[in-house]
Order: structure tokens, then sequence, then C-alpha cells
């Protein structure tokens, strides 16, 4: 789900000589492991050498959706794991895996154990359509289909119906353009990635030929960055259409545009006009839609799957380019097809009933990171802004809240009153609990274990998807 490579530069070990009175012995616990927790444990390690910071999460392995969000065809990415385990070997950060906060934990019992806590654990609830048919087989969150083919436990048993010609794609961000390309991809390809093994047999089994890519909106608003769609113009052994019937207020629109969704809404333009023979034996076809508003999803009337998607057909007005008002024109379309996936945006849960949580938006409240009503506990990334950005900005987000954790506790805004026990509690509650936590040493060990696996197939990795032989292969390693 990560769109965008960053440079790779630890500074972990670039720390200021100043005054750290009040952060001795001050102990810090993350909860998530994905990029929001990394990024700001690695402000917290930069400024406050003196604090002792654990990091909790709720597989045996860490990383998040670097790991399980970030397509397969995409290892360049995933470089970004190079910066995290300098982090987590660093000697400051202690990685526990395989813990569930609000289950093994509870956020009162972290909350006791720590002088501050840092919620950074992601969004993993799927947004819905609110439309009829929406239940019916073969209608697929975005979520979920990318933890699939990622090797996600919890999504590795799923089952789709690849054996329909044509797929529709509800949303137009890069996740979608993700899916698409996974869909679409030569098998022999995506033999040479990190594919989970189970998703890449049910893609070399199937039979879709046409992905429709549909948003509600038109061109000037797509979210999708050039880079992914670059990628599906080079796609090998496709064609593609994208459909544009008001060319002429587009292009009259784009001296307004920053430069970016300029050289985007460009390169759309000139490949409209690209014609298709000019791509070497096309097997297969994607299509983006522009201003198609789902309205139903239509059912076979002989069995509960899909049949095609009933969509209004929109028309942009106001003079605002950027956030155009929709209106319904009353005119409908049904788009034929066997599959839908919807990829249109996620939402966080609370870990627990204290939180300030708001749940139409999906987000824990808070001010500058600050949860509100609760001294000492914070959040970052998506849980704090909603499921928005790439890599780079989630850095910024987890370098701005590590840099407010230090402020208040040099200033005692925090982190007084007696001193916490830290780990050594909360290791205590889950030894009682019969709980098996993962260090990063012992993560490593599965590492190793997953690339050696690859070797055999050539590909970088195998991943192991079943979370009782992870947890085997990480206590084996270290026996």
């Amino acid at each position: 789900m990560w769109s965008r490579t960053i440079k790779n530069v630890c500074t972990v070990c670039s720390i200021r000589t100043v005054n750290f009175s009040n952060l001795a012995n001050k102990k810090v616990c993350i909860v998530g492991s994905g990029p929001a927790g990394f990024y700001t444990a690695q402000h917290l390690i930069k400024n406050g050498p003196a604090l002792e910071i654990d990091m909790f999460e709720k597989l045996p392995v860490p990383f998040g959706l670097v790991r399980y969000g970030v397509a397969p065809d995409h290892p360049d990415v995933k470089n970004v794991i190079n910066t995290f385990t300098s982090i987590a070997k660093s000697g400051r950060l202690q990685f526990i895996g395989n813990v569930t906060i609000g289950k093994d934990v509870t956020l009162n019992d972290l909350r006791s154990a720590y002088d501050v806590v840092v919620l950074a654990y992601g969004a993993a609830q799927d947004r819905w359509l609110g439309i009829p048919g929406e239940n019916l087989d073969n209608v697929v969150s975005a979520r979920k289909f990318v933890g699939w083919y990622n090797g996600l436990p919890e999504e590795s048993n799923l089952k789709f119906n690849l054996d329909v010609e044509t797929a529709v794609i509800i949303g137009q961000g890069n996740v979608a353009l993700d899916i698409a390309r996974i869909l679409l991809t030569p098998i022999d390809l995506l033999k040479k990635t990190d594919i989970a093994q189970h998703a890449l047999e049910a893609l070399s089994r199937s039979k879709i030929k046409n992905v429709k890519i549909v948003g509600r909106r038109g061109p000037l608003q797509v979210a999708f960055t050039i880079k992914e769609l670059r990628e599906m113009i080079k796609l090998p052994e496709n064609c593609y259409r994208i459909h544009i019937d008001n060319r002429e207020y587009i292009e009259a629109c784009l001296p307004k545009t920053s430069r970016p969704r300029k050289r985007i809404t460009e390169l759309m333009l000139q490949s409209v006009n690209l014609k298709q023979s000019e791509k070497k034996d096309p097997s297969k076809e994607w299509e983006l839609i522009f201003n198609r508003n789902p309205i139903e999803i239509i059912k076979n009337p002989n069995e509960n799957k899909v049949e095609g998607l009933m969509v209004g057909i929109n028309r942009l007005t106001g003079n605002d380019w950027e956030n155009p008002k929709i209106e319904d024109t009353g005119l409908r379309e049904t788009i034929p097809c066997g599959m839908i996936l919807k990829s249109i945006g996620y939402k966080s849960l609370p870990l627990s009933d204290e939180l300030p949580f708001d749940h139409a938006k999906g987000i824990i409240r808070q001010t500058e990171g600050r949860v509100e009503g609760m001294q000492g506990v914070f959040c970052s990334g998506w849980v704090a802004s909603g499921p928005v950005g790439v890599i780079a900005s989630t850095m910024q987000s987890g370098h701005d809240v590590g840099k407010r954790i230090i402020d208040d506790l040099k200033n005692g805004i925090v982190g007084t009153g007696t001193k916490k026990p830290g780990r050594d509690a909360i290791l205590s509650q889950l030894t009682a609990r019969g709980v098996e936590p993962v260090t990063f040493v012992e993560w490593e060990a599965l590492d190793n274990e997953e690339r050696e696996r690859g070797k055999f197939q050539k590909k970088p990795r195998e991943k192991i998807v079943d979370v009782r032989e992870m947890i085997d292969i990480a206590k084996k390693g270290q026996s």
C-alpha cells in the first residue's frame, strides 16, 4: 500500500549532548511496529538517549505495512526495512512481538508500567460503500486482497473466484493500481517476487483478462501517483483505455495545478491517444473509468455471486477543481463483471473502551499527537490521521510525535510521580497468561528461514503464513 521509497538513512547513532536529567530512566512503549512506530522510536532514540523504549507488535514479525502492504513487485519500497532493522538493533529498542494489546495486555496495564504509551497500530477495518449487494460472494475489500497476496496470516486462507474474465476495482488510489497490476502481471514476473505462494498459485490459474478501475471523480482528482500510472502503462502483455470525455476543461485547468498533478494529468491525456495496436500481442486490458458512482452490485439471478456493478454517471461542478461538487446526472449504466474489489479506504479500531475514539472517522481523537484526556498517551500515523500519505509523510508524523514526547518529558508534563516498572511488569503478566513474546533476535531466525525457503524458488523470500509455525521457528533458532 506504500507507494514511494525514501532514502535509507539511519540516524539512531547521531545523539546530541544536552541535559536529559528529566528523561533518565523514563520508560516509553510503542504499540505497533510499522513505519509510524519505528519513526517515532527513531526520534526518541536520537533525542532521548536516557529513555528505555519497548515496541509491542501483534504478530511475531515486525514492519507492519512495509511487509504486508507494499506490493511484492515493489522491492525498492521495502528497502526501508534496513533502516528499521538498524533502529531495532541499536541497543536502545526492545521489540516484543506476538502480543495483542487489548487481549494479552490492556492499555491500562501499559499505562501502569510506562511513563509514555504511543499508539501507532495503523488502520485495520474496511470502509463500506453502503450499497445493495455489498455482501455478495466475490465482493472483496482491497485490504483483505492485499493481505492475501502478501501473506498476512489472518487473510492467507481466503478464497476468491478468479475464474471470471472481468474485475472492477472501485477507487483510484495507489492501492487500486497495485491490485490491478497484480491481477494482470504475467505470472513469470510475479514468480520472481516475494508474493505469497498460495496467491501465486491462485493467480497462475486466474482467467481475469480485463480490469476496470472506477472512480467517482475525474482525471484531475485521481489519488494514485505518476509512478504507479507509468507502471500500468508499461505493463507487459496488456493494452489499456483511459476514458476522458471532458478534455478541453481538463486542459484549461492544468495551468492552475501543482507540478505533480500537472504531470500525471498530462500523462493520462497523452496516453488516451496511444493506439492499442502499438501494444505487442496484448492478451489483457485495463481501463480507467471516471465520474462513476457505485449504486448497486448486481446479483446473478441463480447464484449468490456478482454479475455486474450499476453506477450513476456524475457531473463535476464548481470552480474548485481540487474538490469539485459531484452531481448525479440521473443516468445509469451497468458494468458487467464477476469480481469487485473495494479500494475506498480503511479505518482504525479502538483497542480499549477508554480511548477517546471517533468511530465515524476511525481515528483516535488527539491534538498534535497527544490523546485527548489521557495524559502520557500519544498516537502516531494512521491511527491519528486516517490512512493518508506515504512512507515519507508517516516518517514526518512519527518524528513530530517523538519531539512532543521529548518536550513533555523535559517539561515535567508527563513522566512525573513514582518510578515505572516497564517491561519487567508486562513480561511477568505475559508469562502468567501463557503468551510467548518474540524478540527481534528471534525474528531474525525466522527471517533467515524465509530467505532460505525463497532461494529454492528463486524468490527473495517465502513468507511463512502460520503464526504457530512462525513462533516455533523463531524460538528454535535461538534454542
